[in-house]
């Protein structure tokens, strides 16, 4: 019943059971998401404790997941302001809390993010941190995002797509420096005309 404020209010026996928490989503930053903690309520007495609670908002990763720029714009595209999120404790590093982020996709349907963000191309495996690697978790999961990241890798999906050949040689031609030497020359032939 007791609402978090901050990684370091949360007590080691959470971390080391991976307790799932839920939360309110307030923010995506480069950091990870700012997530508001919502604790267990028992009818009068979170009436009670609402009252002493301070404000703050937890900072939570997505474990394992290194995230492109423009996974970014795919989780703000994703999420809304507000949204209830579970996450799953896996490690705290300094002020941040990495975790398995799990989103409600209808009534029974849930997504974890972590996997999808590497389905969908918009990241790459990392280490996840707060785990041993001798553990059976670390490499249960582990294994679960690098499934997911063969499979846009397959797709050629996201940071996997393959440019086509028609790009490759635009860029080819566009990096040339003859081609640039060119450009400036008519940019700079423009400009004397129009004075």
């Amino acid at each position: 019943t007791t609402k978090f404020t901050s990684a370091s209010d949360i007590p080691v026996g959470f971390v080391e059971k991976n307790v799932k928490l839920r939360g309110r989503l307030h923010h995506i930053t480069e950091k990870g998401l700012e997530v508001e903690h919502i604790p267990i309520s028992v009818p009068f007495i979170t009436w009670l404790q609402r009252k002493w609670q301070s404000k703050g908002l937890l900072l939570v990763r997505l474990a394992g997941v290194e995230l492109a720029p423009s996974g970014m714009a795919w989780l703000q595209q994703e999420l809304k302001p507000k949204q209830i999120i579970w996450f799953q404790l896996l490690g705290r590093e300094d002020l941040a809390l990495e975790c398995l982020v799990l989103v409600n996709k209808g009534r029974f349907l849930s997504v974890c993010l972590n996997e999808e963000i590497l389905r969908q191309g918009f990241g790459r495996t990392a280490r996840i941190e707060g785990l041993h690697h001798d553990s059976r978790l670390y490499w249960k999961l582990h294994k679960r995002l690098l499934r997911a990241e063969l499979k846009a890798l397959k797709k050629s999906k996201g940071i996997w797509r393959e440019e086509s050949y028609s790009e490759r040689i635009r860029d080819r031609i566009s990096s040339n420096k003859f081609i640039q030497t060119l450009k400036q020359f008519v940019n700079w032939l423009r400009g004397s005309i129009d004075r």
